[in-house]
């Protein structure tokens, strides 16, 4: 904690600021006199005791990481940027410190528990220099589908015989997806080059080739490092890369319970009143199963919704071909930056619900506004990044008022007050 002039003034040695570590030990002088316009930082020792903590100059200090870490913690605390005074900062902002170091430590171990946890090769690191949140409660990573009540898993009965299983793709009935009269879904370099909405079918335990079959990309799980963070706009925890992805590249599956669709119509309920929910409808063929994320999930969990994503749903089926339950993997749509959040596309259409994405894209979805007998709605959506009016404004439906949705510039969709969507003549 900085403090100008004296730092013997005032201070406590259970403030929770980030510990620092100069030098091997403390000084054998633990106090400095009073001196003008100086910054003191109040300091606890790796491997010493609180009562060893020291007040030091900032020159005598080694940890550039933690100073800048100190010092944008003051610009975001309550009332700030704080700037210490005389008798060193105010309370206000010494309890913030505490609070955010005591967090730290929180998403340190959380981290900690994620690495061990995981079963996938990429790391995961945590980060939130926006607000106090910490760890979400009730949250259990899981790496795998954990199966709920009135839910059965075939296991698969056969697989290839293929020594290469790219090369023999291209027969008759060759690999495994041959087999299913279903094109082979990736190249040399395991990009999927199958079109969305086209399934995957991967080899399984039951087949002849090794780990390394070209044929087995998603099952061997995320390889990249990424690092849930807390968003600065309201959207609350987030997904980005620490690595380049290449296009087409697969990224993470989506994973949590498989619970039957009368549940998932339960379980909807409840999460509608509370603002937030993870159910993810399998309907490749028929909607009977769904993937609720809500309390088991992996790194999917905290991948928000964006109406121009950069991640890609594709249906796969490696140890069970029943086509009510496929796996859900995400993969890149295009080449993904370094420090870039990821998303997918929720496919929410016709939910009254507010997107946040603010892409320029962006199909917001509102609540519709009472309207007054005879009158129109006004435009309850505008573009944030474009000043265009949609040309099609004055062809609505005069007896239906509509608020108005996408704004694109190839076209637009509206709702009527009765929640049903319909267009004109658009997509």
């Amino acid at each position: 904690v900085p403090t100008l002039g004296g730092p013997h003034t005032w201070g406590s040695p259970h403030l929770g600021v980030p510990t620092a570590h100069p030098s091997p030990k403390p000084p054998l002088t633990p106090r400095y006199p009073p001196t003008q316009d100086e910054e003191f930082y109040l300091v606890k020792w790796r491997g010493y005791p609180s009562s060893a903590n020291t007040w030091e100059p900032r020159r005598n200090l080694r940890c550039r990481g933690l100073l800048q870490q100190l010092h944008a913690d003051l610009a975001r605390a309550p009332g700030g940027p704080v700037r210490p005074g005389p008798r060193g900062l105010p309370a206000r902002a010494v309890s913030y410190l505490a609070q955010k170091a005591e967090q730290r430590r929180a998403l340190r171990r959380w981290e900690r528990h994620l690495n061990r946890t995981r079963s996938h090769r990429g790391r995961i690191a945590v980060e939130n220099e926006v607000d106090l949140h910490g760890p979400p409660r009730d949250f259990v990573y899981v790496n795998e589908y954990k199966v709920g009540a009135g839910v059965a898993l075939t296991p698969v009965a056969a697989g290839c015989e293929c020594r290469d299983c790219l090369a023999e793709a291209t027969l008759a009935g060759g690999c495994c997806p041959g087999a299913s009269r279903n094109r082979f879904a990736y190249n040399e370099a395991g990009q999927v080059r199958i079109r969305a909405g086209l399934p995957i079918y991967e080899c399984n335990s039951r087949c002849r080739c090794g780990a390394e079959c070209p044929n087995r990309v998603v099952q061997r799980g995320i390889r990249y490092d990424l690092c849930i963070f807390r968003t600065g706009d309201g959207r609350g925890w987030g997904v980005r890369t620490l690595q380049r992805i290449r296009k087409n590249s697969f990224v993470m599956e989506y994973v949590g319970e498989i619970i039957t669709s009368e549940e998932a119509e339960r379980r909807g309920q409840v999460y509608d009143r509370q603002g937030a929910t993870y159910l993810f409808d399998l309907d490749y063929v028929e909607d009977v199963y769904t993937v609720d994320a809500a309390h088991y999930g992996n790194i999917s969990h905290f991948v928000n919704h964006s109406c121009d994503p950069n991640l890609q749903v594709y249906n796969v089926f490696i140890e069970n071909l029943d086509q009510r339950l496929p796996r859900i993997a995400l993969f890149a749509t295009r080449p993904i930056r370094a420090g870039e959040e990821l998303t997918f596309d929720y496919n929410m259409h016709g939910t009254c619900h507010t997107c946040t994405c603010h892409t320029c894209t962006c199909h917001t979805w509102h609540t519709p506004v009472p309207a007054t007998p005879g009158t129109h709605l006004s435009l309850a959506h505008t573009c944030p990044y474009l000043s265009h009016t949609c040309p099609a404004q004055s062809s609505l439906p005069s007896a239906h008022p509509a608020l108005w949705g996408r704004c694109r510039a190839q076209g637009h969709t509206w709702m009527g007050p009765d929640h049903t969507w319909g267009s004109q003549g658009h997509t």
